[in-house]
């Protein structure tokens, strides 16, 4: 599946990205895609930089971040704060989320305009230096330049500040995120350290493979948890058999790039039962 078949695939909402009856706050909301990044930050804040933001992330509100589908998100943000969304929440009123969180949400405004859009996992090469972080962006299709643009809606002026951000943030350019599938090639052709990749001090071959499973369920608009973890999805190298490697291999080798084949990424999740979504996230 590419082509028209394709665009026509993303522009369409996913589970997760659905607004569902809360569709009617994504209407009016601006058409450029800085300005929409903007309205996103305006309504979840990371985790992560919480502090920078004079914010507290207590245990009461720790339960926020495992909110997944956009839907149950605009719920939380109303059940708060009801003005339209266009409003940025004061930073203690916005949702706790992470890259994930910042993705779903921008992606589902894309989407519910019927632009071509779709999450990505994979990793950041402009948070630390030397390392590749665990990372989520959103793609869109840009009709006139015929290309997917890479967006980061999480990285406001703040950060971007902070990380001493010199490029686009709304484009970023080739190199500065690598989906897992090339992240996973990178270090199978011994071109980069497994070690490098990852996040909290958490790194290695076992998390790029996560990253690489999370992708191609991302890719087939299952945009799971950064922390949901089953089967190919897990901890142990040991379990990494050569019947596993090959099926990294296979995946890494169709979502690599931005011209995906959307045909084998449908067939892998369908026949490959070490990629299905456990029951309790159906």
């Amino acid at each position: 599946m590419r082509g028209s078949d394709q665009l026509a695939y993303y522009g369409r909402q996913g589970p997760f990205t659905d607004p569902e009856e809360y569709a009617s706050l994504f209407d009016g909301l601006p058409a450029d895609v800085p300005a929409l990044c903007r309205v996103v930050q305006g309504l979840v804040i990371h985790f992560l930089w919480a502090k920078a933001y004079g914010v507290a992330v207590t245990d009461e509100r720790r339960p926020e971040v495992e909110i997944r589908p956009v839907s149950r998100k605009l719920a939380h943000l109303v059940a708060g704060d009801s003005r339209p969304l266009r409003i940025a929440r004061d930073a203690h009123a916005r949702m706790l989320g992470t890259c994930r969180d910042f993705s779903v949400m921008l992606c589902g405004m894309l989407r519910h305009r019927g632009i071509p859009a779709r999450v990505r996992c994979g990793f950041a090469t402009y948070f630390q230096a030397d390392q590749y972080e665990d990372h989520w962006i959103v793609q869109y299709w840009q009709p006139v330049e015929r290309r997917w643009v890479m967006v980061d809606a999480q990285l406001d002026a703040l950060q971007r500040d902070q990380l001493h951000v010199d490029f686009d943030t709304a484009d970023l350019p080739e190199g500065r995120f690598l989906p897992a599938g090339r992240a996973w090639q990178m270090c199978r052709d011994g071109k980069a350290d497994p070690e490098k990749f990852g996040i909290l001090g958490m790194s290695g071959r076992w998390f790029v493979r996560g990253n690489v499973v999370r992708d191609l369920l991302a890719l087939n608009k299952l945009e799971v948890s950064p922390w949901d973890t089953w089967r190919l999805a897990t901890k142990d190298n040991n379990a990494l058999t050569d019947a596993h490697l090959a099926l990294c291999d296979r995946i890494a080798a169709v979502t690599q790039g931005d011209d995906v084949d959307l045909t084998e990424i449908r067939a892998i999740y369908e026949t490959v039962e070490d990629v299905h979504l456990p029951p309790w996230l159906r």
